[in-house]
């Protein structure tokens, strides 16, 4: 299938104060996708939208719109708009001068404006707060505000720089279905910076996870979890047991002592690897049912499960049940086939692996308890 890209980076290179930002960066992005460049603060994601934006102009590389090299052009001729994580909506103007603006800069008819306005005001549910100060509104609106200002002009980008941070959690989570539905109503590429790593996961149609100035690995929200390309990946997505193993051959890995049949092949025979097993993917069973076996050394519970630390030979690993144990029971581990997923060694491996400060921050906030308790 022909790609239709909207955006391309080709060897992006960008450094501020002889520390480099970003690190010879390609990436395509497709028209009309929901795109999120996700990862730790000083990765670099904010670097490349606005290098997108046409804000910072990078030391080598191409920016390319369309197929057509923009590098030099100034963000207010590209056809993007940008959302900041703090709005910049005027405080002085209502709710209607506020998404009226840019309109008015491109000096549109005013009954063009009135019915410009009133679309978006629909779109995103404001209608009837045309005349409200904006300083009048909740977070929420303001958002929403801040999103009908910017695509008033039917930009063919919106790139959104963490735009939902300031939000409480459920807030957050409600506007992430609106801005999902806007995108896929509009028919136009976002491009969304976060560091959350469910909201990430949630909204986006494709994921890039960076780290360090460069991409980790790009991919649907489905294979970024479920097929980390190397420990920073499986570490930053979501929970993860990480684990020094050995594929002894297709299909065949050893780790913690014992052999497990997998779902991996390609490697070299006894090639070292990273092995990623996801904490709800463990079974807790009897001991000798399961195929390791360990100790309870925390329990928390989470409402719709409990997060249960096992030690197993000086290894924590983290499980997820909605089966609840006692601290100090010996249990077994059961792990299917499909659970143990394969990577190769990298830069990041020995750097990530299991929960034992997880496990000492539990214990110490026990002892603190009991402190204060007696």
């Amino acid at each position: 299938m022909l790609k239709n890209n909207i955006v391309e980076l080709k060897n992006i290179s960008v450094s501020f104060d002889s520390e480099k930002v970003l690190d010879n960066l390609s990436l395509e992005i497709q028209d009309k996708e929901f795109i999120t460049l996700l990862g730790p603060s000083g990765c670099g994601k904010t670097t490349t939208l606005r290098i997108i934006a046409g804000f910072v102009e990078p030391d080598q590389g191409d920016v390319l719109f369309e197929g057509k090299k923009i590098n030099g052009i100034p963000a207010y001729k590209r056809q993007v708009n940008t959302i900041f994580q703090r709005y910049a909506l005027f405080p002085h103007l209502n709710v209607y001068e506020n998404i009226a603006f840019g309109l008015r800069i491109k000096k549109l008819k005013e009954n063009e404006i009135s019915l410009k306005v009133k679309e978006m005001l629909e779109l995103v549910n404001l209608t009837g707060l045309e005349k409200r100060r904006v300083d009048t509104l909740s977070g929420g609106q303001q958002q929403r505000v801040a999103i009908a200002r910017a695509i008033a002009n039917h930009p063919k980008v919106l790139l959104l720089d963490e735009p939902l941070a300031a939000l409480d959690l459920k807030l957050r989570k409600d506007m992430q279905t609106e801005l999902k539905k806007i995108q896929q109503k509009l028919g136009i590429t976002f491009i969304f910076v976060t560091h959350d790593q469910e909201e990430a996961l949630a909204i986006s149609d494709k994921v890039v996870v960076m780290d360090s100035g460069k991409i980790q690995q790009v991919g649907t929200p489905q294979d970024i979890y479920n097929e980390p390309k190397n420990a920073f990946v499986a570490d930053f997505i979501g929970e993860s047991n990480i684990l020094d193993g050995i594929m002894l051959d297709d299909y065949l890995a050893e780790f913690s002592g014992a052999k497990f049949k997998c779902l991996d092949k390609g490697f070299e025979k006894n090639e070292s690897v990273d092995i990623v097993v996801r904490p709800e993917d463990v079974d807790i069973v009897e001991p000798e049912k399961g195929m390791l076996q360990g100790v309870v050394t925390s329990i928390k519970f989470l409402g719709v499960h409990y997060e249960i630390i096992v030690d197993i030979g000086g290894f924590k690993w983290m499980i997820q049940t909605t089966d609840g144990q006692n601290v100090g029971d010996k249990v077994g581990l059961f792990i299917e086939p499909d659970a143990i997923h394969v990577m190769k060694k990298s830069e990041y491996s020995g750097k990530y692996g299991d929960y034992s400060s997880y496990s000492e921050e539990i214990e110490h906030l026990s002892d603190i308890i009991e402190e204060d308790e007696n």
